[in-house]
């Protein structure tokens, strides 16, 4: 795609088509013109905490009837504004084309009433987002506490590896009655002004629309950047981002901005020795390992890079490994389109990698990697390939190992998901992991499909975070005597 394209600027309730300044893409050789954004920094975040106060006449049913209603009209094939973005991902995303259909197809089941009602309660409790709920302690006798979950002024830089960052950045911030500009990445900026138009076309000065802006500058612009990260203006920053892009961000930190960051990780798993109890079941392994590594081609944080295997590291382990590898191979390949297909644009640094093992006579065992299909790597000598933090496309590294410690000990707090077989392994060693730094484990095969904790991520609860926590203590004038006096 060569086509210069146009990306309006989205600015509370309004479409702003000023194509002042021309940026690159990341992938695909697209460039984009949009507005410059340094000419509407004033505008982008409210100077007064109090301009929040009309999403405050919204009850939560009011909140909950809008994204409803919006989530009706995220139909891919009937929203000309999807279908612009749709389009555009489809040459700069690492998705194939089938399997981001799918994921701009599934936006509507985000804003199912029920859906929505559960993150509220889940991530946060609707209570605390709806008024002041009364909490007593003990040994503070006639001291009532009244707590209440307000929103905040918020930027939030989205990331491009799925559309659906986007759609929950924009069903967050109205959850929470926050105000909101969404920093879009240059690889994916049109899914987050899809929603933020849709909002427009169907109620554009509802106060959940004018509390929503879109707007994409190249990051670290002083001009930018230096304005609209100012405490008297932004009150938190939501960043999904690599290490580069959140130390930059943490320049601008200060008191009266909280930086909550959902940066990448890197996911693994763990399979006990149970896999290898039958043919049978070794099969069945196989094919719940082929998901969590090939899912979404594996440009999810949650998506599997190494695995360690407890078959042993004797020659028969490592036999028993490779077999786990090819039947994963072979398991990977009968993905459903929608779920995973060949990459499209396949890392050349990781190609090269899998070039050099293959001419290597001992030390690894490598499955696949011919083409585009992926591959399964498997170490005999009981390490990670000294490149894994680059796997990817549908590569693994499996890792053969005799006791179930050396996993653990792997983890660290970088460590995202683990798919680990069989379940009551999981329940032995899930508190360690917790120790060494996972943030989420799921049974094996469950790394991109399981959404039990959808409103817990990166050991966090963002809805939570994205929140001021405001307390009313009250008490009588003897009370309150009573209690200074005996601190």
């Amino acid at each position: 795609m060569t086509e210069l394209l146009q990306v309006p600027l989205i600015l509370r309730g309004q479409v702003i088509e000023d194509y002042a300044l021309e940026f690159g893409g990341r992938h695909g050789g697209v460039r984009f013109r949009t507005a410059d954004v340094s000419a509407y920094t004033g505008q982008l975040t409210l100077d007064a905490p109090s301009q929040l106060a009309d999403l405050y006449a919204l009850s939560f049913a009011d909140i909950v009837d809008y994204l409803e209603s919006l989530g009706k009209r995220l139909v891919l094939d009937d929203n000309p504004h999807l279908q612009a973005a749709f389009t555009l991902a489809c040459a700069t995303s690492g998705l194939s084309e089938s399997i981001l259909r799918d994921r701009y197809q599934l936006l509507p089941n985000m804003f199912a009433r029920q859906e929505i009602i559960d993150s509220a309660q889940i991530g946060c409790g609707i209570d605390f987002l709806e008024g002041w709920v009364e909490q007593t302690a003990h040994n503070r006798p006639g001291l009532v506490a009244r707590v209440r979950a307000f929103g905040a002024r918020a930027v939030h830089v989205v990331a491009g590896n799925l559309p659906d960052v986007s759609a929950l950045t924009v069903l967050r911030n109205a959850i929470t009655r926050s105000d909101c500009l969404i920093k879009t990445p240059s690889n994916d900026p049109l899914t987050a002004v899809a929603l933020a138009r849709t909002m427009i076309d169907m109620a554009p000065d509802h106060p959940l629309t004018r509390h929503v802006s879109v707007a994409y500058w190249k990051g670290g612009d002083a001009q930018v950047e230096d304005a609209i990260y100012d405490p008297r203006g932004v009150e938190k920053i939501v960043a999904w981002g690599g290490f580069n892009s959140i130390r930059h961000i943490t320049k601008y930190l200060q008191p009266g901005i909280d930086l909550i960051t959902l940066d990448p990780k890197l996911s693994g798993t763990i399979i006990g020795r149970e896999a290898f109890d039958s043919d049978e079941t070794l099969r069945h392994v196989a094919r719940r390992l082929a998901l969590d590594i090939g899912g979404w081609n594996q440009e999810g944080c949650v998506n599997a890079r190494v695995i360690h295997v407890q078959s042993g590291t004797d020659a028969e382990g490592i036999a028993c490994c490779e077999r786990l590898a090819r039947l994963t191979f072979e398991a990977m390949q009968q993905l459903p389109e929608h779920l995973s297909t060949p990459h499209k644009d396949f890392d050349p640094a990781l190609r090269d990698e899998l070039d050099t093992l293959r001419m290597i006579d001992e030390g690894y065992t490598l499955v696949g990697g011919e083409a585009d299909e992926g591959a399964m790597i498997v170490s005999h000598d009981g390490l990670p390939v000294d490149f894994s933090r680059i796997l990817a496309c549908r590569v693994g590294n499996l890792v053969p190992i005799d006791d179930i410690d050396t996993a653990v000990m792997s983890v660290n707090a970088y460590t995202q998901t683990i798919g680990i077989y069989p379940d009551s392994l999981k329940e032995a060693i899930r508190d360690r992991l917790a120790f060494q730094g996972a943030q989420r484990l799921v049974s094996l095969g469950g790394a991109i499909t399981l959404n039990g904790g959808t409103q817990r991520q990166d050991g966090i609860e963002p809805l939570r975070r994205m929140c001021k926590w405001i307390t009313d203590e009250s008490g009588d004038g003897h009370q309150i005597e009573q209690l200074a006096l005996r601190e």
